[in-house]
């Protein structure tokens, strides 16, 4: 279903320094203060496959390359070297709030959302209700979503994106957000996705979450892979190492 062969990720810092004419002026005369691009490797040959049906998870330390290596699978960023082969459809939610106009309101957003995810209008139509009512926001439809709270941007996100069955859903750490109520019920809606056969990349930062959903592990730190396998047994060993034992 996705196959990653020797994917690694480069990103150059400190290039966007200096942009300011103030600080471009101060620079021209003053060598200590220009910034040299430093290289930096989120992700260093990283290879790893997830069968048809599979929940792998994703842990680490902040900064180990778990949203990258998303990223790069659902194509939002290409890297910089090796391959991703993807066989099937993939719904990502990354990024809480990505593919929304926070101008808009819940409603327009819900058809603009829906359109870049590739549902069809009438799809939307006959679907919209069903949406509103798992999101909880009915009371809300028409209030701009620049006023919304990052819960209850993730409510929204969250509904829109499983209301059909995907073949591969991307998740990073949304199932933290918002209250414990749609915690529970998101989670119940994941185990739902899962029985039907949907594969799924789980980020989180919770191993309870991750020894509840998933059949694998994969331990990332700094950007290179520690170990993948068995998830009991890989939360363990993660777990002693985060805690000093």
């Amino acid at each position: 279903m996705i196959k990653l062969e020797h994917v690694s990720m480069k990103f150059n810092l400190g290039i966007e320094k200096n942009y300011s004419i103030k600080e471009a002026f101060i620079a021209f005369f003053d060598r200590k203060r220009r910034v040299k691009p430093t290289e930096f490797w989120a992700l260093k040959d990283v290879s790893f496959e997830v069968k048809k049906g599979e929940v792998i998870g994703l842990i680490g330390s902040n900064g180990a390359g778990k949203s990258t290596l998303l990223k790069v699978v659902s194509g939002v960023m290409k890297p910089t070297k090796g391959k991703i082969t993807v066989n099937g459809v993939i719904s990502p939610m990354i990024e809480l709030g990505a593919g929304f106009d926070s101008e808009l309101t819940a409603r327009e957003n819900i058809y603009l959302n829906g359109s870049i995810l590739g549902y069809s209008k009438q799809f939307i139509d006959d679907k919209f209700d069903e949406i509103v009512e798992f999101s909880e926001l009915r009371d809300f439809l028409d209030a701009p979503v620049k006023n919304f709270s990052s819960g209850m941007v993730a409510k929204l996100a969250f509904s829109i994106a499983t209301i059909v069955s995907p073949e591969i859903l991307i998740v990073d750490e949304i199932l933290s957000v918002g209250d414990i109520k749609f915690q529970e019920k998101s989670k119940n809606k994941m185990l739902e996705l899962i029985k039907g056969g949907t594969t799924v990349l789980y980020v989180s930062h919770s191993l309870e979450s991750i020894k509840e959903l998933c059949n694998r592990v994969v331990w990332l730190e700094h950007g290179q892979v520690v170990k993948i396998g068995e998830t009991d047994k890989i939360c363990k060993e993660y777990y002693k190492k985060q805690m000093g034992k």
